[in-house]
């Protein structure tokens, strides 16, 4: 007997088995790996400030970047430009936006920005997000506080606080 012939079954039932799974992993592996190359863009990262700056998030890519609004950087112009900073008060990164702002956007408050960093370095928010009210603040946005050292226990909890049974 040869030696490949060793390495098989016995049972004719057995080798075709084998034959089953040899021929379907290799489809079932391709077929995963096209969802997840097809996927790709897709998938948004979240970064704090200093994650984005430490990781050098390359120009254009769809992210998300979470801290403070910075204290003193919210600059509105005539034509609908707000420039402000995103900051966990170690990094800060400076970003742009057109259009309306949420209500409670504000200096020293939670944020959520969605968009691209252009080549500059500057982050180009497609989309900004405020936190709901003084006792919420997204899980995202704590743990990179937290992560970088900046939470303060007297901050808001990182979710609404449960309702009482009546």
């Amino acid at each position: 007997m040869s030696l490949p012939m060793a390495l098989l079954p016995k049972s004719r039932k057995a080798r075709r088995r084998l034959l089953v799974v040899a021929v379907a992993a290799p489809i079932l592996a391709l077929a995963v790996g096209l969802t997840l190359y097809a996927m790709r863009d897709a998938v948004i990262f979240f970064y704090g400030p200093s994650q984005a700056e430490t990781e050098h998030v390359p120009p254009g890519r769809l992210v998300r970047i979470g801290g403070l609004v910075a204290p003193g950087t919210v600059i509105r112009s005539a034509d609908g430009m707000v420039r402000f900073s995103i900051t966990d008060n170690v990094h800060a990164v400076p970003a742009l936006y057109r259009g309306q702002l949420p209500d409670l956007f504000r200096e020293g408050q939670g944020v959520v920005a969605q968009g691209v960093f252009d080549d500059a370095g500057v982050f180009q928010a497609h989309e900004v997000l405020a936190k709901h009210d003084e006792k919420y603040m997204p899980k995202e946005v704590v743990d990179a506080l937290k992560k970088s050292g900046q939470w303060r226990e007297t901050a808001a909890p990182a979710q609404a606080p449960a309702k009482s049974a009546s």
